[in-house]
């Protein structure tokens, strides 16, 4: 893939083959962004398991100190004594069989989907649309409740799902560039922490192997993990 210039300007305010310190990498972050609206702040983890195994599995949420800079956009599959209280709590849409029904004609235009254990089962036939975009309500993710204006007040508030793909990688979010320095630093000081405290039990050896920065559209920073941030 052929760089473009404005990478390529962006790229020579730093060694590309070179590690840096937490604050060191979110600083170059920042400052190598040219786009011009807010980026996004991305991490991404070079984790030492193997997703094969269900006991290397890692899957939690996260709420980070200083939020995402996004808000989230939730959706709640519900009775309808209930639909009230969701949207109270932050809920773009709420409803039951109908809002399933349009969820199967194609409609998602939300970040997460909250659903009650008694809508489950009608639910499980938006599973071939829900499924692939990751937006299929589980227990696991804290998706699947009855305690809806927690929850949903929670999630619209920044708490997201941390999961690893099928190569062992962790792709998420510690911000935006409108940040500043220290509030990145602590998300990010935060979500490691995170990772260390919910290791998959049978991980074994290097846990945290590797981990690149980037803004939204910017160049990969190198963070040097030292063996206790490993």
């Amino acid at each position: 893939m052929k760089t473009s210039k404005r990478l390529a300007t962006a790229a020579k305010a730093y060694n590309a083959q070179q590690s840096y310190s937490l604050a060191d990498a979110i600083g170059i972050v920042r400052a190598t962004t040219t786009v011009k609206f807010d980026a996004t702040v991305e991490a991404h983890f070079n984790l030492g398991i193997d997703p094969r195994h269900a006991d290397q599995q890692l899957r939690t949420t996260v709420t980070l100190p200083h939020g995402t800079g996004k808000k989230a956009r939730v959706a709640v599959v519900t009775t309808d004594d209930k639909w009230a209280d969701a949207k109270q709590a932050g809920a773009v849409e709420a409803g039951g069989e109908e809002l399933i029904d349009k969820i199967m004609g194609g409609w998602t235009d939300f970040d997460v989907l909250v659903a009650t254990p008694d809508m489950m089962r009608s639910l499980a036939k938006a599973a071939r649309t829900l499924g692939p975009k990751g937006l299929m309500p589980s227990p696991k993710a804290g998706t699947v409740t009855d305690d809806l204006t927690t929850t949903v007040k929670a999630l619209v508030g920044g708490r997201f799902e941390l999961r690893n793909d099928k190569a062992g990688l962790l792709h998420t979010v510690i911000g935006k560039v409108s940040f500043t320095d220290v509030q990145l630093q602590e998300n990010l000081e935060y979500l490691i922490q995170t990772l260390k405290d919910t290791k998959p039990a049978g991980q074994k050896g290097l846990y945290l192997k590797k981990l690149t920065l980037n803004s939204t559209m910017g160049p990969g920073v190198v963070v040097n993990l030292n063996p206790e941030a490993a």
